[in-house]
């Protein structure tokens, strides 16, 4: 069973995103009580999460995200929610879908929900992904619960006409993750690893490069990594090419009202004015040039 409270709100323009494709004054947001249907490991660290989930969860965009209300276990009684970016939604089948990693308190209890159980999920929250008119090229650049970030804003490329590289990241081949979703949704996936050292930054930049020479990109992306982070600032201000970064951050609110999530910014690429922005009213999506590392 699955039930919503709404919220109407209007979300506040961000410098980076001051609209989400023009639709985010469409959206309110919710309080969604959704069934658990499934509860997986699909590796060593990280569960899939399938939800259940009412009509108004389900119009969510690329990047934005979701506030968990996560239960107890053991010793662990999460006192905030913990916010979690979507790594897949079908409107088909009513369902949203989580990919993370259990390593805290939250993330302890998320992993201790059976099939049939009910999870508080707030949202869909945020500024997301603002994918170029007419786009033609996307790159994607993820290392660990990053791709779980990334895959919609691939999936919503690609059938938005545009080629999708999408560079995946991981300490070993064992712990990468969304290689087989990413292709069957039609990217074009390039695996790195730390075993190999593909995953070297040097080596991740020449391979930007030289997809670039092949089809130039029109948006460079990525999510959580500050070493990522800078390898886009540098490719963006090299190849002309604008970066948006999404970015990871403890919250209290999700509403913008308690200013817990607030991180500097640059008030305008390559400025030396600094501005004081929420990650999860005016983000968690930004202009990477704007972005400064933490």
């Amino acid at each position: 069973m699955t039930n919503s409270v709404p919220i109407p709100l209007q979300p506040a323009p961000s410098t980076a995103a001051s609209s989400c494709g023009g639709h985010c004054a469409d959206f309110t947001i919710a309080e969604n009580l959704c069934q658990v249907l499934s509860n997986a490991w699909v590796n060593a660290e990280y569960k899939h999460l399938v939800l259940k989930a009412p009509p108004i969860a389900l119009a969510v965009l690329p990047g934005q995200f979701f506030h968990l209300n996560c239960p107890p276990s053991g010793n662990d009684v999460p006192y905030l929610r913990r916010p979690m970016s979507l790594y897949r939604v079908s409107p088909q089948d009513c369902t949203i879908e989580f990919l993370y990693k259990v390593q805290g308190a939250g993330t302890r209890g998320l992993a201790t929900l059976e099939p049939g159980a009910t999870l508080d999920a707030f949202g869909p929250v945020g500024q997301g992904f603002t994918l170029p008119p007419q786009a033609r090229h996307v790159l994607v650049l993820a290392r660990g619960v990053g791709l779980a970030t990334m895959a919609p804003l691939a999936q919503h490329a690609v059938q938005r006409g545009a080629r999708v590289t999408a560079i995946l990241s991981a300490r070993s081949p064992a712990l990468v993750m969304s290689e087989q979703y990413l292709r069957s949704v039609g990217a074009d996936v390039i695996v790195v690893h730390d075993q190999d050292g593909s995953s070297d930054i040097a080596h991740i930049e020449k391979l930007v490069r030289e997809r670039h020479a092949q089809l130039p990109f029109d948006l460079l992306t990525t999510c959580g990594s500050n070493r990522f982070l800078l390898a886009l600032q540098r490719l963006g201000q090299e190849l002309d090419v604008p970066a948006q970064v999404a970015l990871e951050q403890l919250m209290g609110c999700a509403l913008g009202m308690c200013f817990a999530c607030v991180r500097p910014f640059r008030k305008s690429p390559g400025s030396e004015t600094m501005s004081y922005r929420r990650v999860c009213w005016d983000g968690p999506v930004f202009d990477a040039q704007e972005t400064v590392t933490w």
